[in-house]
C-alpha cells in the first residue's frame, strides 16, 4: 500500500482552524505521510510544521498558495511547493502582501463593528482576532468571531450578512509574477485547483497555454472541484502540456462540505504519484 499523501492544506496562518503543529498532528493521525502546509500568501507556518513534521513522522514540504490575477480572471491560485522559505525575495513579497492583508481586514473589521452597533451588539475584538489567527486575519476568521458570538450560525451566512457587504478590495499578484517569484525561490509553480478559476474548458485551455509559456510547471487536477469525468479531462490537458500532477484535500478545519485529509471527493486517496512527480521536478530544477 502507498502512502497516504496530502499536497494542498492550510493552518490558522491564514485562514485554517488549526495551529501548523496541530494540523500535522491531524494529518499524521489520519495516515498521512507526505503533506504541503499552503497558506494563503503566507509561509509563517512551515517551518513549525516541518518540525512538527520531523517529530511525528511526517514529511512536510514547503508550500504556499498566492492570490493571482489573469486577464478578467481573478483569483487565480498558484501554488509553490519546495522553494526555499528563506529567500528574500520571497519574503519580502509576501510581507508587504501581508500588511496590505492586514490593513484590509482592519477596515472590514471596523465596518462590520459599525454594522453590529447599529443592530445593539457589541463589537468584535481586534485582539481576540490576532490570538486566534495566530498569523494574518483572513475573512474566515472574522466570519468565525461572528459564529462563535451566535450572530451566524454558518460560515455561509456570516459570508452573506456580513463579510460580503463589508468587503474591502483585495490583492493580487499578476500570475506571471507569481510564477517567477516562485522558480527564483527554487520551488516548482502549480496551478490550483482550476474548476474554480473556470469551468468553461476553451476558457481553461487558453489560460493552460499563456501560463505554460510563463513558466507553469503543474497542474492540481487532484482536487474537490472536480468529478470523474472531469478529472480525465484535467490529466490529459496536463499531459498534453508535459505539466506535473499534484492533489490536495484544500483542507482548512471549517469545510461544510466536509473535506478530509488525504482524500478528494470524486476518487478517494491522493496518487502517491503526485508527489514522485513533484520530488522529480524539485530534483530538476
Amino acid at each position: 500500500m502507498m502512502p497516504r499523501v496530502d499536497l494542498h492544506v492550510h493552518s490558522c496562518c491564514s485562514d485554517g482552524v488549526y495551529s501548523p503543529r496541530d494540523l500535522v498532528a491531524l494529518a499524521a493521525n489520519a495516515g498521512i505521510r507526505v503533506l504541503a502546509l499552503c497558506d494563503h500568501d503566507n509561509i509563517d507556518g512551515v517551518l513549525p510544521a516541518v518540525q512538527a513534521g520531523i517529530e511525528l513522522g511526517v514529511e512536510v514540504l514547503s508550500g504556499v498558495e498566492l492570490s493571482c490575477v489573469w486577464n478578467d480572471y481573478a483569483d487565480v491560485h498558484l501554488l509553490g511547493y519546495g522553494f526555499d522559505v528563506r529567500h528574500e525575495g520571497l519574503q519580502q513579497s509576501l510581507r508587504d502582501f501581508q500588511r496590505f492583508r492586514a490593513r484590509r481586514s482592519e477596515r472590514m473589521l471596523e465596518k462590520i463593528n459599525d454594522l453590529l452597533s447599529r443592530r445593539g451588539e457589541a463589537p468584535v475584538a481586534l485582539t481576540a482576532l490576532l490570538e486566534r489567527a495566530g498569523g494574518s486575519i483572513g475573512r474566515p476568521h472574522l466570519a468565525m468571531a461572528l459564529m462563535e458570538r451566535g450572530l451566524v450560525g454558518t460560515m455561509e451566512e456570516a459570508f452573506r450578512d456580513y463579510l460580503i457587504p463589508c468587503n474591502e478590495p483585495k490583492r493580487f499578484f499578476p500570475v506571471e509574477e507569481a510564477i517567477a517569484l516562485i522558480r527564483s525561490a527554487g520551488g516548482v509553480a502549480v496551478l490550483a485547483h482550476p474548476p474554480y478559476i473556470t469551468r468553461d474548458h476553451e476558457a481553461m485551455k487558453r489560460l493552460l497555454e499563456v501560463l505554460a509559456g510563463e513558466g507553469l510547471q503543474g497542474l492540481e487536477a487532484y482536487n474537490n472541484g472536480v468529478n470523474c469525468t472531469e478529472l480525465e479531462w484535467y490529466l490529459a490537458q496536463a499531459r498534453y502540456r508535459k505539466l506535473l500532477v499534484t492533489g490536495g484535500s484544500d483542507f482548512h478545519g471549517i469545510e461544510e462540505g466536509n473535506a478530509e485529509l488525504g482524500r478528494i471527493r470524486s476518487i478517494g486517496d491522493i496518487p502517491y504519484t503526485c508527489v514522485e512527480q513533484l520530488q522529480a521536478a524539485l530534483g530538476n530544477s
